[in-house]
């Protein structure tokens, strides 16, 4: 069977404009095809219902990592919010099905995120407890990964990889509303370098596969999204080749010409349609499209949970780890099984 028919127009990817927000302070919506050279979110013209001067602190911008060994998960990130920050690593043993994590929150200007993810651009956390760093050159499909972290309860972990690109970026920029955007880029890596935590090594090999988010964007103040996402390495036509996918469901005014749902293969990558994320349990999640083309079940072993409740602010964060079990579908109809392979989501609603 083929799915061409599903697959909106505006899902294809055009030709990245110099900058993301043109002169008039407007967004440019879409599929794009490669890395913005410029990327002015404080320039939005209007991206609430508040003026112009309030953007800095109804900003997002988030940089974030997925990288998964033979034994372990490996999360890193930073988050600038506009009125705080965050540093997180999370650690996810495969063996044990638990989770370890390390998270500092940062005063303004603690969280740095890079301008741009190209000509070697960095972002970075300011903190004392949780340090991470990354050297954003995806002009030429390369960043650098680096981090320490340590405390009484978790313990201490180090890591420095260097990722090399081995498919096609994923680059959009969905509205949430006329003039409000969501923009994101992921990309699938090779992997290189190592992960020490509390005295054991892991080491990158041939099959260690990550995946790079670069989130910015301007929330409503009351917000909710899914995702789910895998990488790693399948056979596919009798040879071993990198394989992932990404699914969200957010807050699109259209889902079905802007979202981020894809198939990443080795070189490619192909379009999949929108998804309706089902809470069967806490722990167990379905994910399913209305075509046939995306059936998935993520059986999860263990999250990390950010709760804050203030009344004005609340933050109910779920980022979960465990494996994964049905299909996706290539446009043609070729189906891609994946029991067995590992997961990652994040079950995230936001008043803020």
């Amino acid at each position: 069977m083929s799915f061409k028919e599903f697959l909106s127009e505006k899902r294809e990817a055009v030709p990245t404009p110099d900058n993301i927000v043109d002169e008039l302070g407007n967004c440019y919506f879409g599929t794009f095809d490669k890395e913005f050279p410029k990327m002015d979110f404080l320039k939005v013209n209007r991206p609430s219902s508040l003026p112009n001067f309030f953007n800095k602190t109804r900003l997002t911008l988030w940089e974030a990592t997925e990288i998964n060994f033979d034994k372990v998960i490996l999360l890193t990130a930073v988050c600038d919010m506009g009125l705080f920050g965050t540093a997180l690593t999370v650690i996810y043993d495969k063996r044990t099905k638990k989770c370890t994590s390390w998270q500092e929150m940062l005063l303004p200007g603690k969280a740095v995120i890079s301008d741009t993810i190209i000509n070697s651009d960095e972002t970075y956390s300011k903190g004392k407890k949780v340090k991470v760093r990354y050297v954003n050159n995806f002009q030429r499909g390369e960043a650098t990964v680096s981090g320490y972290a340590s405390d009484r309860k978790a313990g201490t972990i180090d890591y420095r990889v260097k990722l090399n690109r081995v498919s096609k970026p994923s680059i959009v920029s969905i509205p949430f509303d006329s003039n409000r955007p969501l923009y994101s880029q992921k990309d699938l890596f090779s992997v290189s370098g190592y992960l020490e935590f509390n005295g054991e090594r892991f080491v990158a090999d041939e099959k260690t596969v990550a995946i790079i988010d670069d989130h910015r964007g301007y929330y409503p103040r009351k917000a909710h999204y899914d995702w789910v996402t895998t990488m790693g390495k399948k056979e596919i036509d009798g040879k071993e080749q990198y394989f992932g996918f990404n699914l969200t469901r957010n807050q699109s005014i259209n889902q079905d010409d802007y979202n981020e749902n894809l198939i990443w293969f080795e070189g490619s990558s192909t379009l999949l349609t929108p998804v309706v994320f089902k809470h069967e349990t806490p722990f167990l999640w379905h994910i399913q499209d209305t075509k046939g083309m995306v059936d998935v079940t993520f059986d999860i072993g263990d999250e990390f949970l950010m709760k804050v409740t203030t009344g004005i602010i609340n933050i109910d964060y779920h980022i979960t780890f465990g494996e994964l079990k049905g299909y996706v579908c290539d446009p043609d109809g070729n189906k891609y099984i994946l029991d067995g392979m590992a997961g990652i989501g994040e079950d995230k609603s936001l008043l803020f």
